[in-house]
This record gives structure tokens, C-alpha cells and sequence, in this order.
């Protein structure tokens, strides 16, 4: 059994109920975005929603750890990439990961090159089918998930991401 999942209409309300209760609790956020997997219709995707909290600045980023905690979030920092501070939730019962938060500070070029990547994604049917083929043949290669399936997949993403901002880049959005 993959841990891929067959796309859930439900994932876009969920994440937006979410991204309200971020906007309720947590000061310094100009926006909250919804990116990955579950945030493209008719995608396959581990059934972990992946939000986008965009804050004004670096104070307010780093501030927002205790309530953010408050919410039941688990902080990790930067966990690995610079600039960012990533936080997930999990089922107080089960344990199961239900959303990772990839938190930046305004004009953060990793903004830039996740919103690219969703928005192609969503645009283009070809971009879709290719990267479900992609996913399906990495969780297949390692059913495990974790690292060696994000490795798996890395290269196809950085090609696509990179063609996806030349686009923006391009048409001035």
C-alpha cells in the first residue's frame, strides 16, 4: 500500500478552516498560502495539507513560535533551510501528520518558487499527469516515504520549479 492517497475534495476546506484559525491567533502574518500536493486538484498526494504562512518580517516570524505552539504545532526552526521556520501538527490521538507550515518572511525567494511551482501545477493538465507519474513511480521505488522518496522526486521539481519562475518572470506576474 503507497502512502500517496487519492485526492480529497475536502483538502482545500480543510486547509482553508486552517488558514483562518492562523489568521485568528497568530499577529504578523500578511498571508497564508496553501501549496503542495494537496493543494492541486486531481493530484495523489500524502494526505498531509501544506500551508504557506507568509509573515511582515523576521521579528515577526521568530515571535509567532509560542503561539503557534499554542495551537499544538510542534516548532522545529529551520529544520535544514535557511530563512524558513517549519512547524507541523499531528493528531493528538493517532500520531498521524495532518499539516507541516513552511513559515517565511515576506519576500523570501522560497515564496516565490513554491507559489511558481502550485500555480503551474494547477494551470498545466501535461505539468499535472507528469508529476503524478513522477510520484507514483518514487513512492513505488521507496514505499517508506521520507527522504529517499523526496530525493526520488527532487530533480523533476527543480526543473519544473525553475521553468515555472522563468514563466513568471516572463509574463511580469
Amino acid at each position: 500500500m503507497s502512502f500517496l492517497v487519492a485526492p480529497d475534495p475536502a483538502w482545500p476546506q480543510h486547509a482553508a478552516s486552517e488558514i483562518a484559525r492562523w489568521h485568528e491567533r497568530i499577529s504578523g502574518l500578511i498571508e497564508v498560502h496553501h501549496i503542495g500536493s494537496t493543494s492541486i486538484p486531481g493530484m495523489p498526494a500524502k494526505p498531509i495539507l501544506d500551508l504557506l504562512p507568509v509573515f511582515e518580517n523576521a521579528a515577526a516570524q521568530r515571535d509567532a513560535q509560542s503561539d503557534v505552539e499554542a495551537m499544538h504545532y510542534e516548532w522545529l526552526g529551520d529544520y535544514g533551510l535557511e530563512g524558513r521556520s517549519y512547524a507541523r501538527l499531528d493528531d493528538p490521538e493517532t500520531g498521524v501528520r495532518q499539516i507541516q507550515a513552511h513559515c517565511y518572511q515576506s519576500g523570501h525567494a522560497d515564496i516565490a518558487r513554491h507559489l511558481a511551482f502550485r500555480d503551474a501545477l494547477r494551470q498545466n493538465a501535461t505539468l499535472r499527469a507528469g508529476y503524478a507519474s513522477i510520484k507514483g513511480a518514487c513512492a513505488a521505488r521507496h514505499p517508506e516515504g521520507g527522504a529517499a522518496y523526496g530525493a526520488c522526486k527532487s530533480e523533476w521539481i527543480d526543473k519544473a520549479e525553475a521553468r515555472a519562475l522563468d514563466r513568471q518572470k516572463e509574463s511580469g506576474t
